[in-house]
């Protein structure tokens, strides 16, 4: 009786090998259960990493979406409401007169010292009679 129970077990798992378009029958009634966690129609329940992440990108998206405007529409101008945006660097701005460092304005009053003493020098060569 084992014999021809395997017989037959053989032959039906044969034909279900052989003809896959003829489907799978159960009968269980266990099997018709349903889950309610992991079924296609569940809603989706996201980790609070995966939330972070999901803000993040779409963070990024609108940022780039308003960069993209930004270039696309030049007209609009630029609104700004922080009051530091609209302070003067009174040193470093192009108007500013040029400040120079120790060592060259040493040096600047060193060669106008010596273009005074060869002007006068020259001076007195030309002119004899003066000195």
């Amino acid at each position: 009786a084992e014999i021809l129970a395997e017989a037959v077990a053989l032959k039906k798992s044969s034909v279900a090998y052989m003809h896959p378009e003829v489907g799978v029958c159960l009968e269980d009634a266990n099997l018709f259960g349903r889950n309610y966690f992991e079924r296609a129609s569940a809603p989706d329940v996201e980790s609070m990493e995966e939330a972070e992440e999901r803000a993040k990108i779409l963070a990024e998206a609108a940022a780039l979406k308003q960069l993209a405007s930004d270039y696309m529409h030049p007209e609009v101008g630029v609104k700004t409401t922080d009051p530091t945006l609209f302070g003067r660097n009174y040193f470093n701005r192009y108007s500013a007169p040029e400040t120079e460092e120790d060592e060259f304005a040493d040096e600047r009053a060193e060669i106008l010292a010596e273009a005074v003493a060869l002007k006068k020098s020259s001076v007195a060569y030309m002119h004899p009679e003066v000195g």
